[in-house]
């Protein structure tokens, strides 16, 4: 895990925590031994976090008073804890943790009453029964290919049964709770195309990059008359 990575996990497993919270429960967290959590404790306190405790008495985590609070309206705290608690039914695991994750940071730096709010919202997203069919890829390297806009190797399995390996240009995941589809720029086509991620039977990293076309290749899909395309 990259050092901005983990200094940004034990912040948030220390926000979510009671306190105070052992060393020895936060290496546990966060995934390293407790000689490393030391340094990391050590290197947030240098970089201006408020970290109260010590070794054998557990840390406590106090937000800077200077910074003020962030703040929201009731309607806005019942969008987010919406919209967080519909990536059950539409996200996949990653997804769903890590909007879990960005919401527990917002409320630890809510006011108390704003707080108490986000614990006792009236709006829910009530689950249903799973609608998509199971996806067998990495969802992972899928966004990580998006945002790096690099070209991914797949096997891909049509509506007719059929299977063909190509190389796609990845231009962005749309997800549904009926469907979750890859938009991407197909090098065999030569054309747009709607893949359904549940019938990418295999994905790799393809190495070649196509960053100097991505925007270009977005506002071409968006100012086609009919974007919407058959699958594949």
């Amino acid at each position: 895990m990259a050092r901005t990575d983990r200094m940004m996990r034990l912040m948030d497993v220390m926000r979510r925590l009671p306190q105070p919270v052992t060393a020895q429960r936060l290496a546990e967290e966060t995934g390293v031994s407790q000689r490393q959590l030391y340094r990391d404790i050590a290197t947030l306190r240098a970089g201006g976090a408020q970290i109260e405790g010590a070794a054998g008495l557990g840390y406590t985590l106090t937000e800077d008073p200077a910074l003020p609070p962030q703040s929201f309206s009731r309607l806005e705290i019942e969008a987010l804890m919406l919209a967080v608690g519909g990536l059950d039914q539409i996200g996949d695991a990653s997804l769903t943790e890590a909007g879990r994750t960005a919401l527990a940071r917002i409320i630890a730096t809510l006011p108390d009453r704003q707080s108490r709010q986000a614990m006792h919202t009236i709006l829910r997203n009530w689950r249903v029964p799973d609608a998509r069919p199971p996806v067998r890829v990495d969802m992972d390297l899928l966004r990580r290919a998006c945002w790096e806009e690099v070209s991914l190797e797949i096997t891909y399995r049509d509506q007719q049964e059929r299977r063909t390996t190509r190389e796609i240009w990845p231009l962005g995941l749309s997800y549904s709770q009926n469907s979750l589809m890859l938009l991407g720029q197909c090098q065999l086509r030569q054309d747009f195309r709607l893949f359904h991620v549940s019938r990418i039977e295999r994905a790799t990293w393809g190495g070649h990059s196509f960053r100097p076309h991505r925007v270009r290749l977005l506002r071409a899909f968006a100012d086609r008359p009919h974007p919407r395309r058959p699958p594949g």
